[in-house]
């Protein structure tokens, strides 16, 4: 095939997939080499962004999906008539925050960072598909330790992790450097409150054009 046909071809693949998709698969579905899909993939995104197309090609480390462009979320909730959802809390942000930036990390780990129980927010991150598991580490008890997901580069509109704000210089504690038994220790039980939405500063949304989750953030 033409360049040009191969590109409509990347195209509809990943306009039939719905979701993102792994380089190796588009690759292998284009009969090409994963350098000249990537050279493929990248002409598709500048002919999008050149003409202005509603869709936009996202990379999230190996895996790239067409979604809708952020401006037009208005437009699409106001046709679709999409239920507006319960935004993450500020307890949430900082888990995510602490397993984003120390990843692979225990739950043990976070609630050391924070001092109080984690279990139901870090479920909740599950639930909404920005974190999961992966795998266990090898101590006693082997605990679940967890990671962000590609949604969670898509939702901060981040290509990969080194793409993070870099923090403030601060010593916080490593999960090679912690005894064992802080892997299962309990921690305190969270405040009444720490589950409480700010509804001024974030909105979470179910976006069904593109099947995902995506967040309003402030304006920095």
């Amino acid at each position: 095939m033409k360049v040009q046909q191969l590109q409509a071809a990347a195209e509809a693949i990943l306009f039939a997939a719905g979701e993102p998709l792994e380089l190796p698969r588009i690759a292998e579905a284009l009969e090409l080499d994963e350098e000249y899909t990537i050279k493929i993939l990248e002409r598709l995104g500048a002919e999008l962004d050149e003409r202005e197309s509603g869709l936009c090609l996202v990379r999230m480390e190996d895996r790239y999906q067409l979604c809708t462009r952020t401006q037009f979320a208005d437009v699409i909730r106001g046709v679709l008539e999409v239920k507006k959802n319960a935004p993450l809390s500020s307890a949430a942000f900082e888990v995510l925050a602490v397993i984003a930036y120390n990843q692979p990390v225990t739950k043990s780990y976070i609630e050391q960072v924070r001092g109080v129980d984690c279990s139901s927010v870090v479920n909740t991150l599950c639930q909404r598909g920005l974190v999961e598991e992966k795998g266990r580490l090898e101590l006693p008890g082997r605990p679940l330790l967890y990671g962000t997901t590609p949604d969670f580069l898509k939702c901060f509109c981040m290509s990969s992790l080194t793409e993070l704000p870099e923090l403030p210089e601060k010593d916080l504690p490593r999960l090679e450097d912690m005894p064992e038994e802080t892997q299962t220790v309990e921690a305190e039980p969270a405040p009444a409150d720490e589950e409480a939405v700010d509804e001024d500063q974030y909105t979470f949304y179910d976006v069904p054009e593109d099947g995902e989750d995506m967040y309003d953030l402030p304006d920095a």
